[in-house]
């Protein structure tokens, strides 16, 4: 059995929020570190992502730690309510989550009967074995995932606007607006800073977009206008 150890900052059952997967049941698993940006405010300008809103640093948050691949998957099971009612379903996020996940740990989530999806900025191969591939690409990054479930892309990125994706084979397409994402807002749980988070001319612009190119449909983060995790 492998003794590799996965860095996860935070594991918690929740309600996906946004994306084709909006209003499932999910345990999402957040795993630390990310290739596009150390997660530090100091070097967020010059981060080829620069508009994060997630912390991923470190394994501090709730139920964060270094786990074993059956370690991290009995807790997976611990956060299900009950493994014998709807399809047990786990978001590996990040960060960037293709940085540790990899095919033990998937077939161990699904020896526990877990389907298994992901949600990863594109820069990195996927693990054979993943059973929702949801691929978000950011800012001049080099995607090299060429075929995906869902392609979500937070609208508009100067280097990233949906027309350079084009040849990405997707079964569903998603505009997100970019939320403002000062640490002001950020810092607050509040359904009125979420409201004011979500910025009016990307909003329009996104809507617009999509009722031009009807193949991307808008996605929102409703779990921010909800006040859930």
């Amino acid at each position: 059995m492998s003794s590799k150890t996965y860095r996860v900052k935070e594991a918690f059952y929740t309600l996906q929020g946004e994306g084709a997967q909006a209003g499932r049941p999910s345990v999402f698993c957040r795993f630390s570190k990310c290739n596009l940006w150390n997660g530090r405010e100091d070097s967020r300008e010059q981060a080829i992502c620069d508009f994060c809103d997630t912390d991923f640093i470190g394994i501090d948050g709730q139920n964060g730690g270094r786990y074993l691949a059956q370690e991290l998957t009995d807790l997976l099971i611990r956060l299900w309510p009950d493994m014998s009612k709807g399809q047990p379903y786990v978001v590996c996020t990040g960060g960037e989550p293709l940085l540790q996940l990899d095919e033990a740990l998937i077939e161990a989530m699904h020896n526990a009967g877990f389907e298994v999806g992901v949600e990863t900025n594109g820069t990195l191969a996927a693990p054979p074995g993943i059973d929702w591939l949801c691929v978000s690409p950011k800012g001049k990054s080099e995607v090299v995932v060429s075929q995906c479930d869902e392609l979500k892309l937070v609208y508009p990125q100067t280097d990233a606007m949906p027309q350079r994706f084009s040849a990405i084979k997707a079964a569903h397409r998603y505009l997100q607006p970019m939320a403002d994402f000062r640490p002001a807002i950020l810092a607050s749980d509040s359904h009125a800073a979420a409201r004011e988070g979500l910025s009016a001319d990307n909003t329009k612009a996104a809507v617009e977009y999509c009722l031009q190119n009807p193949q991307w449909k808008l996605s929102l983060q409703t779990h921010k206008f909800l006040g859930i995790d």
